[in-house]
């Protein structure tokens, strides 16, 4: 499987309650690799891509968060939007729906991080597609 370890955390919308989480991980040494948060009026949901994934789920479990693992495909690409796009459309093109997307640049490679709806069929079409994608490992070595 082609897929990557990522953790989702439920944030009540309080002030401060995203430092706190923060704070928790950044005692246990755990490093953030990619995040980002999504908000609704109740609460949100940050997502997190870290150092060490089965770890900082443990650690947030202990200090009682709310907190799961999924499992997430990393491409990587250019960082300009049409080359985003063509990515995007092989998976269209192949019935997928893309659930939630988030990603990072470093220099003139980015990592779109995301999330379908098959990731059984998604990683049939990167392979058909020849899509390139990054390992866990890889992803830790940045």
């Amino acid at each position: 499987m082609i897929t990557i370890k990522q953790l989702s955390v439920f944030l009540e919308n309080k002030s401060g309650r995203l430092n706190e989480i923060l704070d928790i991980l950044g005692k246990d040494d755990i490093r953030i690799i990619a995040a980002t948060v999504a908000d609704t009026s109740e609460y949100g949901i940050l997502r997190l891509i870290t150092s060490d994934t089965a770890r900082a789920y443990e650690v947030l479990k202990a200090h009682r968060v709310s907190a799961q693992q999924s499992d997430v495909i990393v491409l990587t690409c250019s960082p300009m939007a049409d080359v985003f796009a063509t990515q995007l459309r092989h998976l269209t093109q192949e019935g997928l729906s893309i659930e939630y997307m988030y990603c990072f640049s470093i220099r003139e490679k980015a990592f779109l991080i995301l999330r379908t709806n098959d990731n059984v069929r998604t990683e049939e079409a990167v392979l058909k597609y020849g899509l390139n994608i990054i390992t866990e490992k890889e992803l830790l070595r940045l």
